[in-house]
């Protein structure tokens, strides 16, 4: 175990709520939940999540990590009723690697000893390491490199022949146990959101397809009125047995523009293969926003989408002026090609 280099001892979480019913509202009162325990948060709304940084609210609260996790969790639970899951460890690294293994309703904790962060990482596949993605894993396997055991073992100049020199020095640390990244407290931010319930739980795809249509319409609209744009997308089913599954996607350029975000929230949701789910809520979500100004356009000879955004402006002040629902696009209604 290499030891030298080590940031001083820290505990990090990385914590995961799991409510039968998702809001901007309530994830931030999730998050002001766990800011009275220690305030270096850092949200993660994509995927509902933060990092908390709880070094200091140890000595302050007078807990271990586990005494001081377990009294987060049972707070999320007894004041909004959501249930958690937890992973924490000396760093960001082994903190997500923790959580990603755990249940919602548990918690595991990496104590900062060199033995258990070894045992807990050395036996993981190699794309649980933070950095490491599917393909990248795949690289690796070739050559014989399939845990984090391996990646530890491997020499560090063998690792940057395959990966290049940042990357494997990122993997060849953080499979050793070491990551300085800080926990970056900030507010969430911002994001708007829409849904839509069915009145009943929804087989057909097509009104799915409909649904998903008509709120990024509606997202679309309230970015434009609101003079902002969006950087990605996320979609959020529920199912009849109220669990549910979340995608995310970033947009290839920020934008407020109807078609474009139509067309995310519809390769969201054909990405999800639902011919045979029974659907009771859609929810479209649009993430990392900010003013509209900072917009860039790819420039093109074709004129269909200026001419697409003329029209939005002229259905945005017919929305405004008789109210939502009396003017959209065709395809948001039924019978639509």
């Amino acid at each position: 175990m290499t030891s030298t280099n080590r940031p001083r001892p820290r505990a990090i979480l990385r914590i995961h709520f799991h409510p039968a019913e998702r809001s901007e509202e309530l994830y931030g009162q999730l998050l002001a939940v766990v800011d009275g325990v220690s305030s270096r948060v850092e949200p993660l709304p994509a995927d509902w999540s933060a990092y908390v940084d709880l070094t200091g609210a140890l000595t302050y609260w007078g807990r271990d990590v586990e005494g001081l996790v377990a009294v987060i969790r049972l707070r999320l639970l007894a004041l909004h009723g959501v249930p958690s899951s937890a992973g924490a460890g000396p760093t960001r690294s082994i903190a997500a690697i923790a959580a990603d293994l755990t249940p919602p309703g548990a918690a595991t904790v990496i104590r900062d000893d060199p033995y258990e962060i070894a045992a807990f990482l050395r036996t993981r596949p190699a794309s649980a390491l933070p950095g490491i993605g599917t393909k990248t894993a795949r690289t690796l396997a070739r050559y014989g490199i399939t845990t984090v055991g391996d990646i530890a073992d491997s020499r560090l100049h063998t690792l940057q022949r395959i990966l290049g020199t940042t990357a494997a020095r990122q993997a060849h640390d953080r499979a050793h146990g070491i990551d300085e990244r800080p926990v970056a407290p900030g507010a969430a931010p911002r994001t708007l959101s829409t849904r839509h319930r069915f009145d009943h739980d929804e087989l057909d795809t097509d009104q799915h397809h409909r649904a998903v249509l008509g709120l990024a319409q509606e997202l679309g609209r309230r970015l434009r009125a609101s003079d902002e744009i969006a950087q990605a997308l996320t979609l959020t089913v529920t199912y009849a047995d109220r669990t549910q599954t979340t995608r995310s996607r970033s947009l290839a350029e920020p934008t407020a523009h109807t078609p474009a975000l139509a067309a995310a929230a519809r390769e969201l949701l054909t990405g999800l293969g639902l011919q045979r789910a029974r659907v009771r809520t859609l929810a479209v979500r649009a993430e990392r926003l900010h003013s509209a100004e900072h917009a860039t356009r790819q420039l093109t000879f074709d004129d269909r989408d200026d001419r697409l955004r003329r029209l939005e402006t002229a259905l945005d002040k017919a929305t405004t002026r008789y109210g939502p629902g009396i003017a959209g696009a065709a395809s948001t209604y039924p019978g639509a090609g």
